[in-house]
């Protein structure tokens, strides 16, 4: 029997896997930059970083949240989330309090301020489907490629 190469193994021989563009570290970290730079100017008017405004979205699928679990959910450590909620909280939009059941915990509410900003965040994701020109369903299967990257190196 002999043994043909594999399309995958033609493709290694005729690409230099060093190549700049062949890396997908690179790729991820350019795209990553562009479309937080897309956000920037749709998200100056609402006051917002785009760290707070991934804060602000977990927040407004469930409030209030311990630290803890914001951490966890956004993949943040409390050192990076912290200066994130103190800012979130000096303009306004959210409060922190200790746990009722766990003096250690503390917990992380929307203000009236804070939950009546998701209607004016309602206008966000056209505005980023229109920047980025693709479709939902593209944008469905990037996700979805980049959740299976994602449990890839966290699994790592």
């Amino acid at each position: 029997m002999s043994s043909t190469p594999t399309k995958t193994q033609d493709e290694a021989a005729t690409v230099d896997l060093l190549a700049l563009e062949s890396q997908v570290c690179f790729g991820l970290a350019v795209a990553a930059r562009g479309v937080i730079g897309a956000y920037r100017p749709i998200l100056e008017p609402l006051g917002l970083t785009h760290p707070q405004y991934l804060v602000m979205l977990a927040l407004w699928q469930s409030s209030p949240r311990t630290v803890r679990d914001l951490g966890e959910a956004l993949q943040l450590e409390p050192a990076t989330l912290s200066p994130l909620l103190k800012r979130l909280e000096g303009i306004g939009y959210v409060s922190r309090a200790r746990n009722a059941q766990d003096e250690r915990a503390l917990d992380v509410s929307l203000t009236d301020a804070g939950r009546a900003l998701r209607e004016q965040a309602l206008e966000i994701p056209p505005q980023i489907i229109d920047r980025l020109g693709m479709s939902l369903d593209e944008l469905a299967e990037l996700r979805t490629t980049l959740s299976r990257v994602i449990a890839a190196v966290g699994a790592a």
